[in-house]
């Protein structure tokens, strides 16, 4: 794995420099962890999806080694933007077919973990309604966006976030509750949540 690690390291350096032919060096070395998110991510969708896994891959791939404003440090780093860039085709997709249904077929999604309060079970949630919460969320605190975009599109642990972000994995697990709480309770026209006690630990 280490290894491995820092051929993606070295290719990225490569990416960076301008090298046109390292993007088609990189994909087979980071393709099975792209394959990973996408996977995490349609896991929560209903059966019968329109786009695949492997469809979401390719195109956030092409964006990402097309991207001219992006200097690569890291591996992790390069999952990092995967999981957004997944995250804005995603988006568009779902946009384009509600779109062409008229606002009709919106795409019902979940966050796990128990987001809504203890005895109201698991709410399903609109996928374009989430992301425009979400956007709001970024704009308030974009720590906290950046949790919800690893650990719910990018399909990332609390433990991996936490590498990502610098932050303990404790301090994650409290951000994420509360983040998934904002969100649906947005969603819902309903009053914002009360900042879970001791977070902002690690900022």
């Amino acid at each position: 794995m280490g290894s491995a690690s820092g051929e993606v390291t070295r290719i990225l350096g490569e990416l960076n420099a301008g090298d046109g032919s390292a993007a088609e060096r990189l994909l087979p070395l980071v393709y099975d962890e792209l394959r990973a998110l996408a996977g995490s991510y349609f896991r929560q969708q209903p059966s019968g999806h329109t786009l695949q896994p492997t469809a979401l891959v390719h195109e956030a791939y092409l964006k990402l080694a097309g991207s001219e404003n992006v200097q690569w440090e890291s591996r992790v780093h390069f999952m990092a933007v995967a999981a957004k860039a997944m995250r804005q085709v995603l988006m568009n997709h779902a946009r384009g077919k509600a779109t062409a249904k008229r606002g009709g077929g919106r795409q019902r999604i979940t966050l796990d973990e128990g987001v809504t309060p203890a005895g109201n079970g698991e709410r399903e949630l609109d996928l374009l309604a989430l992301d425009d919460a979400l956007t709001q969320l970024q704009r308030q605190d974009a720590r906290l966006g950046d949790i919800v975009v690893y650990r719910y599109f990018g399909g990332l642990t609390n433990e991996q976030t936490a590498d990502l972000l610098g932050i303990s994995a404790r301090t994650v697990r409290r951000e994420w509750s509360y983040a998934r709480l904002w969100l649906y309770r947005m969603i819902e026209g309903e009053e914002a949540p009360q900042p879970v006690e001791g977070m902002g630990d690690d900022r």
